[in-house]
């Protein structure tokens, strides 16, 4: 777990994920969840980088995820992330792609984190940029990619 003053970060145990999956009503992020959670069980070694992640705030509320999405050997891992609408425009995912960032680069081997950006979605890549993530210059399934290189991402 990672945590700050305002929200803290884990990753979902199975049941929290099966619980996930079977109240999700959006069949695009019920097909996403059960990917994230087909990777943990066919990497269980690996299971907090294949994993959705919990974003509460310090009384439980559940205000969004985030996940990493799968590590594999010469590659960068991926982030992703949510806030639920009410709790939008207030900072929470700016702090949580932060811890979730310092998590990752205390992991040996882990030079950069990537992402990616719809391109309509402003608020999401002022998120990235405030989490020192810069445009790579490639564009992704989701719209422009973006890279932060470990000890660039700013301290949460």
């Amino acid at each position: 777990m990672m945590e700050n003053e305002r929200i803290r970060i884990y990753p979902a145990s199975q049941e929290q994920m099966e619980k996930f999956i079977a109240s999700e009503t959006d069949e695009e992020l019920k097909k996403a969840y059960s990917e994230m959670l087909e990777g943990c069980l066919a990497h269980p070694g690996e299971w907090d980088w294949y994993a959705m992640w919990m974003i509460e705030k310090p009384d439980g509320a559940h205000i969004g995820d985030l996940c990493f999405k799968g590590i594999e050997a010469g590659r960068n891992p991926e982030i992703g992330y949510g806030i639920l609408e009410e709790y939008r425009e207030q900072g929470f995912a700016t702090e949580a792609v932060k811890l979730a960032l310092k998590w990752s680069f205390r992991h040996p081997g882990i030079k950069a984190v990537e992402a990616e950006a719809d391109p309509d979605n402003a608020a999401s890549q002022r998120v990235l940029m405030k989490c020192g993530f810069r445009p790579n210059g490639e564009i992704g399934e989701e719209g422009p990619r973006y890279i932060v290189y470990g000890g660039n991402e700013m301290n949460a």
